[in-house]
């Protein structure tokens, strides 16, 4: 008993600390405003509690992101068309980064605030890494694309976090105007025929 007792005060201040963390992202003008003393007095527990659960606030995001993409994760790997697993590349890739753009506007604060946490590059994080790995499976299984491993890239590369915060609260563009850019510059993409590879002499 005396050890269950302080498995479920951490689980619950977990669960505080992360209600809170979701709280004041939503509500922040800026991400880096947010800092680990904030969450720990809007969730009512000490620095400490947060640092022993999270290590640090860069794992507390991702803790964070983790939890609110669960959704999302669980239609890409077992839910039904166009997001789940038994879509044709065709009809799945551009599903697929139409809900990515969707859930970084509805997350972009957060969003920003993990591809922008610690001094690494945003590419080398383990979110990126996975959705990369995702599209580029994807793309090689279309005939005729060039360079699966660059498309998918650049086809992320419309969805960064800071790009989709800038066109949404700088630029005023609307939600569906963004989602049908997305979906034109996907099409393009995977309708346009590989490069003829120069002849020797050209």
């Amino acid at each position: 008993m005396t050890e269950r007792q302080p498995r479920k005060d951490a689980a619950r201040n977990r669960a505080a600390a992360l209600a809170a963390a979701d709280t004041l992202f939503t509500r922040c003008r800026s991400p880096e405003e947010i800092t680990m003393a904030d969450i720990a007095a809007a969730a009512g527990v000490g620095k400490g509690t947060l640092f022993r659960a999270f290590g640090d606030r860069t794992g507390l995001i991702r803790a964070l992101y983790a939890t609110r993409l669960e959704p999302l994760r669980q239609a890409i790997e077992q839910g039904p068309p166009p997001l789940g697993p038994h879509t044709p590349p065709l009809q799945r890739v551009p599903a697929l980064l139409d809900a990515l753009l969707t859930f970084k506007l509805d997350n972009r604060h957060l969003a920003t605030a993990l591809e922008s946490a610690g001094a690494d590059s945003p590419y080398r994080t383990d979110h990126y890494a996975h959705w990369h790995a995702l599209l580029r499976d994807l793309l090689e299984q279309i005939p005729g694309l060039a360079d699966a491993g660059f498309t998918a890239h650049a086809l992320l590369a419309a969805t960064r976090a800071d790009l989709v915060g800038h066109l949404a609260d700088d630029a005023r563009t609307p939600r569906e105007t963004m989602r049908r850019q997305l979906a034109d510059l996907t099409t393009r993409l995977l309708d346009a025929p590989a490069p003829r590879s120069p002849a020797a002499g050209d």
